[in-house]
């Protein structure tokens, strides 16, 4: 952590060719601001990662010749996609969508 902090306070060269350089350090909002969009990057990235594994384990469940949890995984999915809603992950209309889509595939398979 003490390690990132030293990279993220490379100094800014705000000169333009051929003139001296004036370096400026960054403020420590402004690392503070780009830690924490590291951070929320990470957390965003690993919530639809865990979508993303779900939908493709419904998916081979709904292949599988037995389909007998098919609607808990399907619970899980939209449980997921409305969570990830609430926090700002998913947009409204596309986790309409995906649910929308993932229940007639369900429904056909059944």
């Amino acid at each position: 952590m003490a390690e990132e902090n030293e990279n993220l306070k490379k100094e800014v060269s705000t000169a333009k060719k051929g003139e001296e350089k004036e370096v400026r350090k960054r403020k420590s909002s402004a690392l503070k601001r780009d830690l924490q969009s590291k951070q929320r990057n990470f957390k965003n990235r690993s919530f639809q990662s865990a979508v993303k594994t779900s939908i493709l384990s419904l998916k081979a469940e709904i292949k599988n010749t037995e389909k007998k949890n098919v609607g808990k995984r399907l619970n899980k999915i939209f449980s997921l996609m409305d969570k990830g809603v609430k926090k700002g992950v998913f947009k409204k209309n596309k986790a309409n969508r995906i649910k929308s889509r993932l229940f007639q595939e369900a429904k056909l398979s059944l």
